[in-house]
């Protein structure tokens, strides 16, 4: 962990765009709610293949014009081609968006083209050659290992190269183990990969939902947490409560050994994400001092 204590700590919260209007109306409420407490950034999600590019693009427009916080658009270059990549690029940089989560992304259902790209380091490398520094990228990676890397070792080199195609810094996808990610780590410094890698953090909110996410992505939840969720059945605020005694022991956790802040997936609600938030008293760390 020695490489991630010379970077100072990044807070910062993930929302993916609305589809209705009333689901438009609940972000500004919840980025508002969140605005105040000063994170570094708000990422938006982008849809499979390009699903939500619109939507996508009108949130950030939004956020970085009415919040007074950096907006981070996620861009996913699968089914996707180098002039549309180029477009997209270009329409945020007359936004003065100079943030950007490169992704791989995945195939929409019944796609079977991937597009100009295959790798997230080329879309990286991509956006480096047409718009040099102006964008601090952020890239993806997988403590516990991308569901369809055939090992730890195959998914760490992936990691390697979009560090080495030129990202500035890493959001890991999320975990319920700490040791997952201090096992990253050392591993990552063994291999002198060496920019910040911020702690993805899920708060609990449904079960159901949670286990189908973390399915899909291959974020193990332990068997000791699945069995106590699942005993809370139907009842939410014994769960959402647990859920917060849990993941703030392990941010708390994750901060002492010395990692370079917190990216929240806040799922469109500020509620349980202030709480943990405020458990942790974030606003009432010391910084450390970021290297020179």
């Amino acid at each position: 962990m020695q490489s991630q204590k010379l970077h100072a700590p990044v807070f910062s919260f993930e929302f993916f765009p609305p589809k209705t209007d009333e689901g438009a109306a609940k972000l500004r409420l919840t980025r508002e709610r969140l605005a105040a407490l000063g994170p570094r950034f708000f990422s938006v999600t982008f849809g499979a293949g390009g699903s939500t590019r619109d939507r996508t693009f009108e949130t950030v427009c939004e956020i970085q014009r009415e919040s007074g916080i950096d907006a981070a658009p996620h861009l996913s270059c699968i089914g996707s081609t180098r002039e549309n990549i180029r477009d997209i690029l270009r329409q945020y940089q007359a936004e003065g968006i100079r943030h950007i989560v490169a992704l791989r992304g995945d195939l929409p259902s019944g796609t079977m083209e991937a597009g100009e790209f295959r790798y997230a380091n080329e879309l990286v490398e991509f956006i480096r050659a047409e718009t040099g520094d102006y964008f601090r990228i952020e890239v993806a990676c997988y403590p516990e290992v991308h569901p369809q890397a055939d090992n730890a070792e195959v998914d760490l080199a992936n990691f390697k190269r979009k560090v080495e195609a030129g990202a500035d810094a890493a959001i890991t996808q999320y975990f319920f183990n700490a040791d997952a990610y201090f096992r990253f780590v050392d591993a990552c410094e063994q291999q002198q990969i060496d920019l910040p890698i911020v702690p993805g953090i899920m708060p609990i909110l449904n079960y159901k939902q949670l286990a189908r996410f973390s399915d899909a992505c291959g974020a193990e939840i332990p068997r000791w947490l699945r069995k106590r969720l699942e005993a809370f059945a139907d009842d939410r605020e014994s769960l959402v409560d647990y859920g917060v005694d849990v993941i703030s022991e392990m941010c708390r956790r994750l901060l002492d050994a010395g990692a370079p802040g917190l990216h929240f997936y806040a799922m469109n609600q500020a509620p349980v994400t202030e709480r943990i938030w405020h458990r942790l008293g974030l606003g009432e760390r010391p910084s450390r001092s970021a290297r020179v």
